[in-house]
């Protein structure tokens, strides 16, 4: 295996991009159900498009794209992840959207930032990102360890295309 020093600078930059995100995840403080459901101040909701329109997501100030997704007919709060392959939701967002999961449920063991977690999976009904809307999206619910829901690739990779800019990001039903 031939190693140079553009490659062995590349993989430690995106080795400590890695570790700070997974630092970054595990120092944030928990929220409670209220705080989840009041709109953050730095968090601006995807621009309101009609049905089968390009929607839009600004990119917040902390860098990352937030977005306020219609699953289910609930308003929940996720995270723009194209590095999660599945919708991910957060226990405590799960039971605003009525599954009521036993611990039976979680069978899966899924990779976190914060380490191997449980998971339960579920088929949601349907994801919409103001007007970006796909039916029947696996997802899985994460049993602990997950601050924040993830808008995955079960959703993102259904969408006829989504784009990444430096403002913010469009997604193309």
């Amino acid at each position: 295996m031939r190693l140079d020093l553009q490659s062995a600078i590349v993989m430690g930059i995106a080795t400590l991009s890695s570790l700070s995100v997974a630092w970054w995840l595990t120092h944030q403080e928990p929220r409670t159900a209220a705080a989840a459901e009041a709109p953050a101040h730095h968090i601006q909701p995807a621009s309101p498009t009609a049905p089968g329109q390009p929607a839009q997501i600004a990119r917040s100030a902390d860098g990352h794209y937030w977005a306020e997704a219609d699953i289910d007919g609930r308003a929940i709060r996720v995270l723009v992840d194209t590095g999660a392959s599945v919708v991910a939701l957060t226990r405590q967002d799960a039971l605003r959207l009525g599954l009521r999961l036993t611990p039976a449920d979680f069978t899966q063991t899924v990779e976190t930032a914060s380490g191997p977690a449980k998971a339960a999976a579920v088929e949601l009904d349907h994801v919409a990102v103001s007007g970006a809307r796909v039916d029947k999206v696996r997802a899985l619910v994460v049993e602990k360890g997950l601050p924040h829901s993830l808008l995955g690739m079960s959703y993102l990779g259904r969408l006829s295309a989504f784009e990444a800019r430096p403002t913010g990001l469009t997604l193309r039903p």
